[in-house]
Order: C-alpha cells, then sequence, then structure tokens
C-alpha cells in the first residue's frame, strides 16, 4: 500500500515527531511504501494568495500546490499528524488544506451537489491536546473538533476516515503513557484495510 504521511510541527523532539517516527517505521517493516511532507521543514507557504484563488476558478494550480495533489493522489492512505492548538490545527497545516484541497481536485459541486474527489482514500488523523478529554467533552469540544475537521474537510472530500485519535494532556503524558499510545498507534497501521492491500 501507499502512505502519505501529511505532519505539521515544528519540533523534532515532540511527541508528533515520535507519532510521525513510530508510524514510519511500523509501515516500512511491513513494506508499505512511504513518503512524509513534513510541512515545517518544507517551509511550506500556508498563505491562501489571489492568485490561487483566480487559478482554483480557471482550473489552475501552481507547480508547488501541483507536486502536493500528485502525492495525495498517489496515496492510498493519508496520514495527518499535528497538534490541537487553539482548539484548532496549526495555521500551516490549514494553509496546507486551504492550498491543495482546491476545488476541482478535492471537491467540486455537480449541478449544485457537492462531491467529495478523494474518494477511494483512507484518511487517518492523530491529535495531541494539552487540555483531558473530560474537560473537553464537557464543553463540547470533542465534538467541534471531530465536526470541523472530519465533516467539514476530510469526509466532505471523499476520505473514508479510518481513524481519528486524540492523545489528551500531551505536555504531560509519561514515558509509560506514551509507550501506550505508540502501541495504539502501531496497531491501527498492522491492521489495514485488505482491500487496499492490491494497490
Amino acid at each position: 500500500m501507499k502512505h502519505l504521511i501529511i505532519y505539521a510541527h515544528p519540533n523534532q523532539e515532540s511527541l508528533n515527531a515520535q507519532f510521525k517516527q513510530s508510524i514510519e517505521n511500523v509501515l516500512q517493516q511491513q513494506e508499505h511504501k512511504v513518503i512524509i511532507r513534513d510541512l515545517y521543514q518544507l517551509g511550506f507557504d500556508p498563505v491562501l494568495s489571489l492568485e490561487d484563488m483566480d487559478g482554483q476558478r480557471k482550473g489552475y494550480v501552481n507547480e508547488l500546490i501541483r507536486r502536493e495533489q500528485e502525492y495525495i493522489s498517489w496515496a492510498d492512505v493519508v496520514t495527518f499528524i499535528y497538534p490541537i492548538w487553539w482548539t484548532g490545527m496549526p495555521a500551516i497545516m490549514k494553509g496546507y488544506i486551504d492550498r491543495v484541497f482546491s476545488y476541482g481536485f478535492a471537491y467540486r459541486y455537480d449541478q449544485g451537489i457537492q462531491k467529495g474527489l478523494l474518494a477511494g482514500k483512507q484518511a487517518i488523523i492523530l491529535n495531541t491536546h494539552g487540555k483531558s478529554h473530560e474537560e473537553y467533552t464537557s464543553i463540547g469540544m470533542d465534538k467541534a473538533l471531530l465536526l470541523t475537521s472530519d465533516k467539514g474537510i476530510y469526509t466532505y472530500c471523499g476520505f473514508q476516515i479510518k481513524e481519528h485519535l486524540f492523545f489528551d494532556k500531551a505536555d504531560r503524558a509519561t514515558p509509560e503513557v506514551v509507550e501506550m499510545w505508540l502501541a495504539i498507534i502501531r496497531n491501527v497501521y498492522t491492521i489495514m484495510d485488505p482491500q487496499l492491500s492490491n494497490h
């Protein structure tokens, strides 16, 4: 299978970085093909420009964006790894989606009916956050995060969401907790959809 990992965290020693490395290791052990797009390392420009917007209307994207779209088209499974900051994704990840998930590539409207164009691909989303699950549940933030990302972005564009995992109190996680989380993540990638295994 072909796996694309879209990763957004500036600290290469972070928990998110550990997740990325663990996933890469387990996929390579299973001889899957893996491409990683580290948005901070790439210096990805997250700003949706007037040129981008004009291009989307005319069915044109620049070469940098086209390259990212080719990676997504190539992949069977796309993993998004990023922390939750201010109850949302980092600006660089949001900008990636603004620019790369363009009209005519990720979605379109047929006679007024929205259609996701990335159907047939699986998405796995891994998020860390500082609040506890209990705090987020008590104010409805858990449902809000799923609504704005899963329904508002990923399934809207046609992805089948295999897993969306939230790791809470991440800034205070003990080594034992981190190892438990890594085991959970490895398990997700060990049990992949057999329907995609011939790709």
